[in-house]
């Protein structure tokens, strides 16, 4: 996989044969917080979409996920996400198929219903797990 960071509110998921690595079109751009968050989104949607490819016999080689965002002003946090797929091997049939399979992403889910958070602290250091 290779994610490329398109902006500072754009990223691009696409298959690659190595591991995992990010891109970026200068060294002054950072790997942010909110890329992280649009990341886990289109490797998880590419996943649910591999895995159906991989049972109906498409390949995915030349598929592609882009994530954009808005930031709301108050507070400062994502206020919207746009992902889109290029496919440009999927038959014209699978397309409302393969969109359909996208919205089974389970961090698309966690996005559209979020989870309750808490926070708690502690003045005691953190055990490191066994």
């Amino acid at each position: 996989m290779k994610i490329t960071l398109l902006s500072d509110d754009a990223i691009r998921l696409e298959s690659a044969p190595a591991e995992l690595t990010i891109e970026a079109a200068s060294t002054a751009q950072t790997y942010s917080p909110f890329h992280m968050l649009a990341s886990s989104l289109a490797y998880r949607t590419f996943s649910v979409m591999y895995a159906w490819a991989t049972h109906v016999g498409l390949v995915t080689d030349d598929l592609a996920i882009e994530v954009r965002w808005t930031f709301a002003d108050d507070p400062h946090r994502v206020g919207s996400m746009d992902l889109r797929f290029s496919w440009p091997s999927l038959p014209a049939k699978r397309l409302e198929a393969a969109r359909r399979v996208a919205e089974m992403c389970a961090v698309h889910a966690t996005l559209q219903h979020p989870p309750a958070i808490s926070i708690d602290g502690s003045t005691e250091p953190v055990e490191a797990a066994a």
